[in-house]
């Protein structure tokens, strides 16, 4: 049976080669999703471990924990602590390390880098071993500055040159002294790092004599564990805490790890849809391998082969099948990795050096997925075949499906369709945390209902193409007959590309819904004409409102202002604003009371006066951070948002309790509206500082927008694949269709349809079936997609289901290119046959 298996898979080159094709593209994308995200990771550890080479301890401030109504904060490290530390036996240097946000703007005004990876700190002395200098000299003075390698390269910057920097303030202006190379992984990761000398960072950050960090090297033969005790002896108890480098290095390797995890998920989901689409051509091809091969099966059991050797038989041709392609796929994943890693340099993200990394793990992986997808996938047609009793074989008695397989399949796929659609259905009724499970699963229930009632979906969907059909007269007829005469056939070719086209419709229907509903959001909730803040979300100077407010033509200002409390015990996030000007800025809808900004009266949104059960009129306690308490009166409730939301009462109010007053963003209104004029008005008011955004509402619409595009691109790109899976998987069915046909295309041909009428006929049989899958995909993508949108619109009360109508002509186009483009090699060869030698085919 081994030997009669092999002989049948080398008989059979061409039929298994797109079943080959299609688990080795699944095993490429999870072996190449698995190459790139270890090859990453790695690359990132090592450059971490470089980094922390200068570190054997660093000592770092403890946090001190909250008490009752008294907020907890942060101690400083102070130069006398650093001179401590340097005086211990086992110390040989110590460093005082001093950091914050930088932003660098490149020689077009812009900032460089991706805001929140725009790094500032500190030149220790003359040669920091941290920054090695490749050209030039340490900073002196708050008119220089050293900048990272790779910043340099990508402004085209060099010693001498003048940049334009802003901290948390005016625009500084000093001149490039020296150039260093870092191991920092903010700077790997595409960011900037500008470097001034210790007094000047200390300044600058708003720290003047003290450290974020002090970083110690042991003396030869001193050991970590030894040098870090006796730092816990010399140091001030319970103020500081101190860490081994090596236990530096070892938790910002597991927080790599643990970011990349959840990149190598969400790929292999993908690698996961794909392998799924490959299972049913996998299926459907050793499915009609079998049913070709009835009547030799049938003669082994004749001669006196068991069931179980029959089955065995075919599992040992897609064991065969499946170990050609997951080696071959895991060949292509080490290229798709390694191109994968190209291509992030390509776009301009930074990866530090380092080896193509192939773990055991990654090659057992790929083996094990290629070889099991295929055997399962063989083993219903496998088990089916050995069923069939030898004397039936012979005469083609089982080439029909009984009646009562039938009744079942139906009965078994209404049932799992209409559990799927109860479970979506009752998920929508849930909030958004609590709906995500059920929606999961009834999706799942509903997808695989679906799949098993595509057979008999078939055959009213495509008899609705039938007035369409018979336009192409005899051709027509013959393509819609036989797109139906195998509903089990045709049904797992076109859920394969079902599969595809519901993710893509669905996420398509969410995103567009999403982007509508911020742009409501945006548009009814703030009146305001431009919101500033700064480009990696940490607060602004309180100058930045005052310079607003003095600008020509601006007409209200209004500063948001975060501020932690206690309240009831439970630490809560006060908002302060302008009480006087936030009702000209904000369009708020009142659900109780009035909307009162002064003085004590505050308002509140409507989650957080639910979860202190609070009315227009309440008045409760709050505690502010200087341990000051204050009773409130609850003025009125609003309906929050993701963009507004929380207690807001008037700076007047909160300011005199705040030690370092800052504002998270300004909103302003202006005489003239929104314009590109008034908007370079503003920025030029705030020195053309490139850490801080300028934005109107539509620039904070079309920021939202590009990320949405970004994410649907990427998500598009990823189930390429499965629709590369899926027109393999049409193709494959459509040239063992034309082969089991082959002495009915020969009398067709003989009868009178040319070779032209041959062609069409298999290029609309193709067309159908794949429109078919793509009806049956749009159709439970728009499902999906509004179910998922309303669980959305419990969080989001702007939240409405927009259909993208020309994005799903688009897909339905796609289906349709897929069909003809997969029909084009099957109908060449259909219509090439010869006749005579076709009649005479058995």
């Amino acid at each position: 049976m081994f030997r009669t298996a092999l002989r049948n898979v080398l008989a059979h080159k061409a039929r298994l080669l797109m079943t080959v094709l299609a688990v080795m593209l699944g095993v490429a994308f999870v072996s190449g999703t698995l190459v790139f995200t270890n090859t990453i990771s790695d690359a990132y550890q090592q450059s971490s471990a470089k980094g922390f080479g200068h570190v054997d301890v660093a000592v770092q401030a403890k946090h001190q924990a909250s008490e009752g109504d008294k907020l907890g904060r942060t101690p400083e490290l102070t130069q006398a602590m650093l001179d401590r530390s340097a005086e211990v036996p086992g110390a040989a240097s110590s460093i005082g390390v001093v950091d914050g946000f930088t932003a660098i703007a490149g020689k077009d005004g812009k900032l460089i880098g991706g805001g929140f990876r725009s790094e500032g700190g500190n030149y220790w002395g003359d040669k920091d071993p941290r920054y090695p200098l490749t050209d030039g000299t340490a900073p002196r003075g708050k008119d220089q500055v050293a900048i990272d390698a790779e910043t340099a390269k990508r402004a085209g910057y060099k010693v001498g040159d003048t940049v334009r920097i802003s901290v948390d303030g005016p625009v500084l202006t000093p001149t490039i002294s020296g150039i260093f190379t870092t191991d920092d992984g903010n700077v790997a990761a595409g960011g900037s790092l500008a470097v001034f000398d210790t007094a000047t960072a200390q300044k600058l950050f708003g720290k003047p004599g003290t450290y974020d960090e002090i970083d110690v090297k042991a003396k030869g033969g001193t050991s970590q564990s030894a040098l870090k005790t006796q730092l816990d002896q010399a140091l001030p108890k319970g103020l500081t805490e101190t860490t081994t480098g090596r236990q530096l290095a070892d938790d910002q390797a597991q927080m790599i790890a643990s970011s990349m995890s959840s990149l190598k998920q969400g790929l292999l989901v993908f690698a996961g849809i794909a392998l799924f689409v490959g299972t049913f051509i996998i299926a459907n091809t050793f499915t009609m391998l079998v049913a070709q091969r009835t009547k030799e099966l049938a003669l082994l059991r004749a001669v006196g082969a068991s069931r179980r050797q029959v089955t065995r038989s075919v599992l040992i041709e897609a064991f065969v099948v499946g170990a050609v392609a997951a080696v071959t796929g895991l060949v292509a994943g080490v290229g798709i990795g390694a191109g994968l890693r190209a291509l992030m340099g390509s776009l301009g993200a930074t990866v530090p050096d380092g080896p193509l990394v192939v773990t055991p793990g990654t090659v057992v992986a790929a083996l094990a997925v290629g070889i099991l997808v295929t055997m399962l996938a063989a083993w219903l047609p496998g088990r089916r075949a050995a069923k069939i009793p030898p004397v039936a074989a012979m005469s083609a008695v089982h080439a029909k499906a009984t009646t009562k397989s039938l009744v079942l399949r139906n009965t078994l796929g209404a049932l799992f369709s209409a559990a799927g659609v109860a479970v979506v259905l009752a998920a929508t009724t849930m909030n958004g945390t609590d709906g995500q499970g059920p929606m999961g699963l009834g999706a799942v229930l509903l997808i695989i209902g679906v799949f098993i009632l595509t057979p008999l979906l078939s055959r009213p969907l495509i008899a609705a193409a039938a007035p369409v059909l018979r336009a192409f007269g005899v051709s027509g007829k013959l393509a819609r007959q036989n797109s139906v005469r195998n509903p089990r056939r045709t049904a797992a070719t076109a859920s394969a590309l079902m599969i595809g086209l519901t993710l893509i419709t669905g996420m398509t229907v969410m995103a567009g819904s999403l982007q509508h509903s911020i742009d409501r959001m945006a548009s009814s909730a703030i009146k305001a004409d431009y919101v500033v803040s700064m480009a990696n979300g940490n607060p602004l100077s309180p100058d930045v409102a005052e310079k607003l407010e003095e600008t020509d033509g601006v007409t209200a200002t209004g500063p948001l202002r975060d501020a932690p409390s206690r309240i009831d015990g439970e630490t809560e996030s006060l908002t302060g604003v302008n009480g006087g000007a936030i009702g000209r800025l904000t369009d708020l809808t009142v659900a109780d009371g009035a909307f009162k900004v002064g003085g004590t009266q505050v308002v509140v949104d409507e989650d957080t006066a639910k979860s202190h059960h609070w009315t227009a009129g309440s008045h409760f306690t709050v505690a502010y951070e200087d341990g000051k308490k204050q009773q409130l009166t609850v003025a009125g409730v609003y309906e929050g948002n993701e963009m507004i939301r929380g207690i807001m009462l008037d700076n007047a109010t909160l300011a005199p309790h705040q030690t370092d007053p800052a504002d998270m963003q300004v909103m302003v209104k202006t005489a003239d509206g929104a314009s590109a004029a008034t908007k370079d008005k503003l920025e030029k008011a705030l020195g053309s500082n490139p850490a801080i955004k300028v934005q109107s509402k539509k620039d904070i619409s079309n920021e939202i927008a590009r990320s949405f595009t970004l994410m649907l691109n990427m998500l598009y790109s990823l189930l390429a694949m499965a629709v590369i899976v899926a027109v393999l998987g049409v193709i494959n069915t459509l040239a063992m269709s034309v082969f089991e046909r082959s002495q009915e295309i020969g009398m067709l041909r003989a009868i009178g349809l040319d070779r032209k009428g041959i062609k069409r006929m298999v290029r609309l049989e193709s067309l159908v079936i794949s429109l078919f899958g793509g009806v049956l995909g749009i159709g439970l993508g728009v499902f999906f997609g509004w179910a998922a949108g309303e669980l959305l619109g419990t969080k989001m009360p702007t939240y409405e289901l927009v259909l993208p109508w020309a994005r799903m002509g688009i897909f339905l186009l796609l289906a349709a290119t897929v069909g003809v483009l997969a029909a084009l090699w099957p109908a060449r060869r259909a219509a090439r046959l010869n006749m005579l030698a076709a009649i005479k085919s058995e």
